[in-house]
């Protein structure tokens, strides 16, 4: 990988930013706005002050507590100049002796970036999405314009020119603080710029779900100038694979789209699917599971080589079309092109001249996290049965409750009960969240007696947490049993362990329960998992 970044970052058509550019004259001096611990004369923090430069602690000091509610400035500086780059990082949510009560996530802090004294922010969008880091997650990204290393250093190389100003800001819209924010944005102050320089942006969107009747538009623009790439996070609501829908892409205000795409993997550079891969120019740094109800998935693609040039404007939209199971189906089959109603969000990256005309602003921090789609949630830390052997609740950093850890010494008389209850009949999708791990062992589900699905392997080489889907179905209402039942282990694990945080009943799409297709079927006689 190291290799093809160097090769690539050489031919990379980007000025100063390819090797061959460096022995090309630069005018300009360097400047960097920084969290550097500033100081004025009563020892208070100045962002004009001088740097402190003495050897007391404080002096390394170079980090700010950003309170809910809060906006931290992190430039605010004349030009003409060029950002050329920025570095961020900031605590991860989870709980830890610098935050005994957690962070915000990247999710709920908006990066908001103004050109020239403008009301209406250039670039706006979650810092984790800007950074290709979707849900809240942090993942690991390796690409030519962003790097999130070790999925805590948030850095990205686009060259942003302003004429007049830039000030860049970030919104706390959380609930908890931001912790240990420390930043670089290094920039070039100019004397002048080329009348014709566009400026750059960026914007977040979303459609919870996706509208029915209408594609998803990522951006739609008038203006002359070049779309330069994509993030996008979707939220599956359905079983089956969701990316069949193509990107279709207007140029200059044209009727037909001139550029159409052949499906989402496809214009997020994969085939067959996507996966869990991170590479210059593309990547999908987030995808759990395949083709469960409430999967998500993340992906980039950055148009460094292919920019989508325009003179008058551009509409960059996806089709929501996907595979779905018989029960959501109008004609109760499967088949590939059917409108999903899946949750989607984008942020759109573009260079233009002239004032943007698009419309969408981002909605605030509450309004961005997903909608709940848990019906029933039954933690197995409030009332597990079990048989041979102890359990104990035990706190990981997988989960905000403690889960349940069941270990037995063997096989026999091995299993675990855990009572749930049904308020209204519906089609619901029940599934465990499970914690896997080197001493797990193997076990079979059953629901009030019924064997469903197949034998669960809980063996991995990590600590992880990972959902199991069991069943699709519409249960009476009143009071129901969830058992599994260890049937042995893989011969590379250690024991045969069972860790359990919860039994959940997700909801289906309200078409689900429209159609009614699965209402009257005995689902213990014949029990179905969609996927």
């Amino acid at each position: 990988m190291t290799t093809l970044l160097v090769a690539l970052a050489i031919a990379a058509p980007q000025d100063g930013g390819s090797l061959a550019d460096l022995a090309k004259r630069i005018d300009g001096q360097s400047r960097r706005a920084t969290s550097t611990r500033r100081e004025n004369a009563q020892g208070q923090y100045e962002r004009t002050a001088k740097p402190v430069g003495d050897l007391l602690e404080h002096s390394n000091r170079d980090n700010f507590r950003v309170l809910p509610g809060e906006t931290h400035v992190l430039m605010d500086e004349q030009g003409p100049g060029v950002i050329t780059h920025m570095w961020i990082t900031f605590l991860g949510p989870e709980r830890q002796d610098w935050a005994p009560n957690g962070s915000a996530t990247h999710q709920d802090m908006l990066l908001r970036v103004y050109w020239d004294g403008s009301d209406k922010a250039a670039i706006e969008a979650p810092v984790g999405d800007f950074f290709a880091n979707c849900f809240g997650e942090r993942r690991s990204v390796v690409s030519l314009p962003v790097i999130v290393e070790d999925a805590d250093s948030y850095n990205c190389f686009w060259h942003m020119p302003f004429r007049k100003s830039a000030r860049v800001e970030i919104v706390n819209q959380g609930t908890q603080n931001i912790n240990l924010l420390y930043y670089n944005i290094d920039w070039i102050k100019k004397d002048s710029l080329p009348s014709d320089t566009p400026y750059f942006y960026a914007q977040y969107r979303q459609e919870y779900p996706a509208e029915g009747g209408k594609d998803y538009v990522v951006l739609e623009t008038t203006g002359k100038g070049h779309y330069v790439g994509t993030v996008m996070a979707v939220r599956s609501r359905s079983p089956s694979w969701f990316g069949e829908g193509d990107e279709k892409v207007y140029i200059d205000g044209e009727k037909d789209a001139s550029i159409w795409g052949t499906g989402t993997e496809d214009y997020f550079l994969s085939a067959w699917g996507l996966q869990t891969t991170s590479t210059p120019y593309f990547g999908t740094p987030y995808f759990d599971q395949w083709g469960i109800v409430g999967g998500h998935t993340s992906a980039y693609r950055w148009h460094v080589n292919d920019p989508l040039v325009f003179e008058k404007g551009i509409k960059v939209t996806f089709e929501h079309f996907g595979w779905i199971s018989p029960d959501e189906n109008k004609e109760n089959r499967a088949m590939s092109w059917n409108e999903r109603e899946d949750d989607v969000s984008s942020v759109a990256f573009w260079y233009q001249t002239g004032t943007p005309t698009f419309a969408a602003r981002a909605p605030s921090g509450p309004e961005r996290r997903l909608p709940n789609i848990e019906r029933t949630i039954v933690y197995a830390r409030d009332g597990m049965q079990h048989g041979e052997g102890a359990a104990e609740k035990q706190q990981l950093d997988l989960y905000p409750g403690a889960q349940m850890l069941y270990m037995p010494k063997s096989a026999e008389n091995t299993f675990i009960e855990i009572p749930f209850e049904v308020t209204k009949k519906e089609p619901l999708r029940l599934l465990l969240n499970m914690t896997t791990s080197y001493d797990f062992g193997r076990y079979q589900a059953y629901v009030d007696g019924v064997k469903v699905g197949g034998v669960m392997d809980f063996h991995s080489v990590k600590v992880e947490s990972r959902e199991f889907h069991l069943l699709d179905f519409w249960p009476d209402v009143g009071k129901h049993t969830l058992r599994l039942e260890c049937v042995g282990k893989r011969p590379v694990s250690d024991g045969y362990y069972l860790g359990i945080e919860s039994v959940r009943l997700r909801e289906r799409r309200p078409r689900v329960f429209e159609m009614g297709w699965d209402k009257d079927k005995d689902w213990k006689k014949n029990p179905v998992l969609y996927g």
